[in-house]
């Protein structure tokens, strides 16, 4: 385990429909991401797991703020 990782018991994982909730996007734009590998997530069955922090990072990463002139 990498440093400042928390151990798999201790970490929320989100369905694709609540990640695609918390983004405000549909569930094909978070497969997409999913697929496409900027999401990270785990296949659990057919279904597909994010952990939440991953979702809060992304997000974060892709932040476009507006600079001053």
């Amino acid at each position: 385990m990498a440093a400042g990782e928390k151990p798999l018991s201790e970490v929320n994982f989100l369905t694709v429909a609540e990640v695609a909730a918390v983004m405000r996007v549909s569930k094909m734009t978070v497969y997409r991401l999913v697929h496409s590998g900027h999401l990270p997530a785990i296949r659990v069955g057919r279904s597909f797991r994010v952990p939440e922090n991953a979702v809060h990072e992304y997000l974060q990463q892709s932040y476009v703020g507006v600079e001053s002139a």
